[in-house]
């Protein structure tokens, strides 16, 4: 019995084993991402020390998702990895279960039942911050409406994370765009080891994308604003191409068992490559 649920300190300590393989998680996400299913995290130790990682967020009934899937380099190819990934597939029980796969694993994920659905496209870029008027943070009042918005774009009802992400923190904070009394469009901007990820995004036009990016709370910083968003040929890709970001790496969206069936805005990032 050395495969555990972690504690939010574990949970800490295994970010930070992301950030050293350059994976570049928020200062923040420790505890938005625990909020989500706290049975979900899971770690292995062997003696005393922690060697490997994963988790599987149980978001809903019918989906879970999968990432932080780690093993630490002095332990690798010991098995360890193995033992937590099936650790991690049985908290899902009989959810449908996704994850966005680097190429090297992708095989191997294939191996175990994961079948290509989409690309996720992490783009990099900077863009000069400029106030507008019509964005301003978000307000507890608001947070049905980017609940439902958000369920809506992914398919999967993650209320347990979406509350903890839209709510914010010292280095997370969420700017709506609004229209007259209706919100237009929305943006989570999350500080991180290198830049500011931007996640979700959702609104209507390449017009209200750029008045969102240009709303980033962080950016009196010089460092690059982040964006992962779902297939080359997007319109929310092909507008940040014109905003001079470029392609940093590509992953793949994949899944085992039945795709959610979702209705993203037209311009639209998803919110992590951890937790969907």
């Amino acid at each position: 019995m050395t495969i555990r649920v972690m504690t939010l300190d574990d949970l800490r300590m295994v970010l930070g084993w992301a950030a050293n393989e350059g994976w570049n998680p928020g200062l923040d996400d420790a505890e938005a991402f625990h909020a989500a299913d706290p049975q979900g995290f899971l770690i292995k130790v062997v003696d005393g020390a922690p060697v490997a990682a994963i988790s599987v967020v149980n978001h809903d009934p019918g989906f879970a998702f999968l990432g932080l899937y780690i093993c630490r380099p002095q332990f690798r190819g010991r098995g360890y990895g193995m033992e937590v990934w099936r650790a991690g597939i049985a908290h899902a029980g009989a959810r449908s279960i996704g994850l966005d796969g680097v190429p090297e694993q992708q095989e191997n994920y294939a191996r175990s039942g994961f079948e290509m659905h989409s690309s996720t496209v992490r783009f990099e870029g900077q863009i000069t911050a400029q106030a507008d008027p019509r964005v301003r943070p978000a307000l507890p009042a608001d947070m049905p409406t980017l609940i439902a918005r958000d369920a809506r774009a992914c398919g999967i009802d993650r209320t347990g994370f979406a509350k903890a992400w839209f709510a914010g923190s010292a280095h997370r904070q969420t700017m709506v765009l609004m229209d007259c009394d209706d919100i237009a469009g929305f943006a989570t901007f999350r500080r991180c080891g290198q830049g500011t990820k931007v996640g979700p995004l959702q609104a209507m036009s390449g017009a209200d994308v750029e008045v969102l990016l240009a709303s980033n709370p962080f950016g009196a910083s010089a460092q690059p604003v982040i964006v992962d968003v779902q297939e080359h040929t997007s319109p929310l890709a092909s507008l940040l191409r014109t905003r001079g970001f470029e392609p940093a790496f590509e992953t793949a969206r994949m899944f085992r068992g039945r795709p959610p069936a979702v209705a993203p805005a037209p311009f639209h990032a998803i919110a992590t490559m951890e937790l969907g």
